[in-house]
């Protein structure tokens, strides 16, 4: 699986890493991702996602349903 957020669709960004003599050589910065596991009490089942912690204080926030409809919408979710 790769290294997207379901919900945010937050990926892997690339850059450089810097020498103290300035020289620069690639790198990549990775998402913070978790595999976590949600009750769905509307279709009363468990969906597991592939989320960002930023994501998972989202979900805290609006709840499943309202992210879930959301990354739908965006195209993120199928």
């Amino acid at each position: 699986m790769s290294r997207v957020c379901q919900l945010t669709g937050k990926s892997v960004l690339t850059g450089n890493n810097v020498s103290h003599s300035n020289r620069k050589t690639k790198r990549r910065f990775y998402p913070n991702l978790i595999t976590k596991k949600f009750f769905i009490p509307e279709e009363d089942r468990f969906v597991t996602l592939k989320i960002s912690t930023s994501a998972l204080r989202t979900i805290n926030k609006k709840g499943i349903i309202a992210c879930l409809k959301e990354a739908k919408e965006k195209g993120y979710l199928k």
